[in-house]
């Protein structure tokens, strides 16, 4: 919403899908109330294998939190926009999340390339 003044209505992002964006966690699965505790189920791995697999053509990257940042090894080759910060959630988005703009920097990195911005906002507006 600081970015753009708006932002999505509800928690359905399936609009980002539809538009080439993967949100992808280091840890794919949790118990409930249980933060981390699969963390060590071999999904790092996967992770890993996803972001080379990904890196084969030029791409956006946002890392939120040291967790993730120290994924970028993974991310191989040229031309990538790579952007780092911290995590967006309430115990850490004050130490360098807000005011980061991950948003309108991967959309000015898609502008200078020629290709389409991404909608971050509007479900019903085109793609």
């Amino acid at each position: 919403e600081a970015e753009f003044g708006a932002c999505p209505p509800t928690a359905d992002l399936r609009f980002w899908a539809a538009q080439g964006v993967l949100l992808l966690n280091t840890a794919l699965t949790v118990p409930a109330g249980s933060a981390g505790a699969h963390a060590k189920l071999g999904w790092s791995r996967l992770t890993a294998q996803v972001l080379e697999a990904l890196s084969e053509k030029p791409r956006a990257f946002i890392l939120w939190g040291n967790h993730a940042q120290g994924f970028a090894k993974h991310i191989n080759g040229a031309d990538h926009l790579v952007l780092r910060s911290a995590h967006p959630s309430p115990l850490s988005a004050r130490r360098g999340f807000f005011g980061s703009r991950p948003f309108s920097r991967v959309n000015d990195w898609l502008i200078a390339r020629g290709d389409t911005p991404i909608n971050w906002t509007t479900p019903e507006a085109p793609a």
